[in-house]
Order: structure tokens, then C-alpha cells, then sequence
């Protein structure tokens, strides 16, 4: 049996039965025998489809928000942006697919020498339930709209998500099975990996998951993508405009409870400007409100399971033992639900949790240094590399920071770092391999065929 559980009431949503052993199979073979057919439908057929999907997705928003609101915490306002941009990256590969996977003629001796892109098969989504529709979009229709098939295991805790994503796909007009959802635990993940029909995997997750997928993976000589954890710098230098920083900063922070791979975690702030920073930064956290998620008002809701919410606790409590001292928050409130305060650390130093590992949640390291050189240090003092920003008023210096200096694979200047379906997206380090959207993310899980002809 599989629960959903609404985090703000710790109320049982509904249940679910799990697919069984033999469930599965028969699941994972019709998706195969179905790609055998799908993959030689045309980029224009493909292309409406999702079209339609993306239709289907904007007239139902507010159905799917809710969804996601009594599954994992979403406020509704967060819902619905997330729906929308789901809707955005199918219209996206459906208008790119075919240009972005054209044969690209190679000048040789040869009388003729090309590069063709070709599906490979049935691709596994183990995906998070943080941005649990995005997530899966952002894999689904690239890999969909190049040809191939697809499964998907979901978080455990967001199974209506699961099966509501599956049921868009038939509504929008694709072949029952060219998208299907496994309600599965964990322990079955490995059995799927090594099915023969599964042909590469593409998880989003955190990073003890993902070395346990990339190994299985690996010993079956199967391609995989790994988009994990982060602890997202941002470098606030002297020259910046703080207020507007410390706005854009707080609202990375606390995007969806905190709980996001490249939600900002570490704010790195020049001694010269730390007070006035603290201060900007302060009155904007404090400004959130933290309520039901399904209150017009509440700007961030419950974290999404209460487990979470309590090992995020004790890695703040674990930080003010070892010398970090609170600003604000830091106390679990005396309210049902998986609520947790808006918060922030200063004093955060090596060996503490919060300088050290990722915190999914709505807390934030404050650390103060001497200059940019040792902000740049700093930043990049870290076992991950998802996505870095830095806050100054000279553009070009910021550039050559972003673009030089820092170790993530996605830099922003004076923004907060998001995802977008015309860049490419993933990291560096332990924080994965590979990467999701634009031309390089469609291309992951093709064959890249050299053809020649004498």
C-alpha cells in the first residue's frame, strides 16, 4: 500500500495499491513494445500531441495545484507557476524537437558523412517529490518528443501526482503506453534499472540516490543522468544594490518551503556590506508568511513530509552547538503540520551542517568575508556545483565571475538561479552528471549515429 499524506493536517489523503512484481513487468514490456511503433511516428504527429498536452495542462491548473497542495505543502500561487511552465517546456520541444535532432552533414573523404540522432528505447524517471510535476515534464518531454518511451517512479509520498501525470498524457491523445507511472517502493528500483527494455535512467534526486542509481546503472552499462543536491552560493559584493539582493535572495530561499536542489543556501556577504545586507535580508525573511497551503495569503507552506522537517531541524540545532547563532527561526512551531520557520544562521563555519551540507529547507547560512577573492573561495568550498549567483552592480566583473571562477554548472548575475527549457540545466561534483533541457538535454538519450557513405 502506498499513502499520500497532506503535510499541513498529517492526514491520510488517499491510498494506493503498489504495482506488484509481475504488475511491473507487464507494464515495462508494453511501454517497450509500444516504442517500437512510437518511434517512427513523425515529428509533426509527435508535435500535436504535445501541443494538446500542453493545452490540457493550462485548463486543468488549478485541479493539478490542488493536487499537488494535499500531497507535499505547494502553495497555490507556486502551484500554479509550476503548471504553467510544464505547459511551457512541451510547447517548447514540440516546436524544437525536430530542428534539434536533424542529421548534421561532417565534411569528409567520403562521398557523403552525417551524424543522426536516434531513439534508444524506454527511458526510467526516478523523480523527486519537491517540483513533482516539473521535475517529470522536464524529463518526459524531451525524451517523449525524440522518439523514445518512458516509465516513471515517482516519490513515494506523491502518488496522486504519479497517476494524474500519466492520465494527461492519454488525455492529450498519446498511445496508452508512452508514458506510465510505477507506484513502487524503493527497493524495487533496482529490478527496473535491470529489465532489458530499460535502455538509460534519468533521476532527480538527492545524491546518496543518486550514487546508488549511477552504480546499478553502471553495472548494467546503462546511460544515466543525475541531476542531485546543491548548496547554491551567492556572493553579495560590495558594489551591489543590497536591497533588490536581498529581496531576490530571500524569495531563493524560501521558493517552495525551501526544499529545492537550487534554491540558494549559502549567502556569502563582503565585510564591508555585511551589516546593512543582514539587515535588508532579515526584514525580508521575516515579511514570509507561513501558513495553509491552501490560504491565498500564505507565501510558503509546510516542508513536505514531517521527517524532513525534523532532520532540517537537527541540522540547525547541530550548527548552533558548533558556534552558529540564530537571527530568526530555528524553532519548530507549536502548530499541526510539517511547518518550519523561515530562518537564518550567521557565524556558519567549516564543520557545521549548515556550511557543509545541503539544507532543504527554508533555513539560510549567512557567512561573512573579508573580499571577493575570498567569496569566491568560499563559494566554492564545496562538494557540490548545482547552480552559484552573484549580486554586483559591475556586469561585466560579475560575468567574468560567473563565468570563470565559480564551479556550478549554472552561474546567474543579479538573479536567483532557475531552471529554463531553452537553457541546459544540471551540475558539477556530487551534485550529478549530465544535463536536462535545450538541445543537450533532448540528445542525453539518443544514439548518435555516425553514418557514412564511400
Amino acid at each position: 500500500m502506498q499513502q499520500s499524506i497532506n503535510p499541513a493536517t498529517g492526514k491520510v489523503v488517499k491510498t494506493y495499491e503498489r504495482h506488484t512484481k509481475e504488475g511491473i513487468v507487464s507494464i515495462i514490456n508494453s511501454v517497450d513494445k509500444t516504442w517500437h511503433h512510437w518511434r517512427s511516428t513523425s515529428f509533426m504527429f509527435r508535435s500535436q500531441l504535445m501541443h494538446n498536452l500542453s493545452s490540457i495542462l493550462k485548463s486543468k491548473k488549478e485541479e493539478l495545484a490542488l493536487v499537488m497542495a494535499k500531497e507535499m505543502g505547494k502553495v497555490k500561487n507556486e502551484g500554479l507557476a509550476e503548471i504553467e511552465k510544464c505547459a511551457w517546456v512541451c510547447e517548447y520541444y514540440a516546436t524544437n524537437a525536430e530542428s534539434f535532432l536533424e542529421n548534421e552533414p561532417i565534411s569528409t573523404e567520403a562521398t557523403k558523412s552525417f551524424v543522426a540522432y536516434q531513439p534508444i528505447g524506454t527511458i526510467l524517471g526516478v523523480m523527486p517529490w519537491n517540483f513533482p510535476f516539473w521535475q517529470v515534464f522536464r524529463f518526459a518531454a524531451p525524451t517523449i518528443m525524440a522518439g523514445n518511451t518512458a516509465v516513471l517512479k515517482h516519490a513515494s509520498n506523491v502518488p496522486g501526482c504519479s497517476l494524474a501525470i500519466e492520465e494527461l498524457f492519454r488525455e492529450a491523445g498519446f498511445p496508452e503506453n508512452v508514458f506510465r507511472s510505477l507506484l513502487i517502493g524503493s527497493d524495487l528500483v533496482e529490478n527496473v534499472i535491470k529489465h532489458k527494455a530499460i535502455k538509460a535512467v534519468s533521476l532527480t534526486g538527492s545524491t546518496p540516490a543518486g550514487k546508488s542509481v549511477a552504480a546499478i546503472a553502471g553495472g548494467e552499462l546503462k546511460k544515466c543522468v543525475l541531476e542531485l543536491g546543491g548548496s547554491d552560493p551567492y556572493l553579495i559584493l560590495k558594489d551591489a544594490d543590497l536591497e533588490n539582493a536581498a529581496k531576490i535572495c530571500a524569495s531563493a530561499r524560501l521558493l517552495n518551503a525551501g526544499q529545492s536542489c537550487i534554491g540558494a543556501k549559502r549567502f556569502i556577504v563582503v565585510d564591508e556590506v555585511y551589516p546593512q545586507f543582514l539587515e535588508h535580508f532579515t526584514h525580508e525573511m521575516i515579511a514570509a508568511y507561513y501558513g495553509d497551503p491552501f490560504d491565498e495569503e500564505s507565501t510558503m507552506g509546510p516542508m513536505a513530509r514531517k521527517d524532513l522537517r525534523d532532520e532540517l531541524h537537527q541540522q540547525v540545532i547541530s550548527s548552533i552547538e558548533k558556534g552558529a547563532e540564530v537571527i530568526v527561526g530555528g524553532e519548530i512551531p507549536h502548530r499541526k503540520g510539517a511547518y518550519y520557520p523561515p530562518t537564518i544562521l550567521e557565524n556558519v563555519k567549516p564543520g557545521m551542517p549548515a556550511y557543509d551540507e545541503e539544507l532543504f529547507g527554508p533555513v539560510a547560512a549567512v557567512i561573512r568575508v573579508k573580499d571577493e577573492k575570498e567569496a569566491i573561495k568560499v563559494a566554492n568550498d564545496t562538494v557540490f556545483g548545482l547552480g552559484a549567483a552573484v549580486f554586483t552592480s559591475d556586469k561585466k566583473r560579475g560575468e567574468n565571475i560567473a563565468e570563470m571562477h565559480l564551479e556550478a554548472g549554472a552561474c546567474f548575475v543579479n538573479d536567483f538561479v532557475k531552471s529554463d527549457p531553452r537553457l541546459p540545466f544540471g551540475g558539477i561534483k556530487t551534485s550529478g552528471f549530465g544535463r536536462e533541457l535545450s538541445v543537450q538535454g533532448i540528445k542525453e538519450f539518443m544514439n548518435t549515429k555516425t553514418v557514412v557513405v564511400k
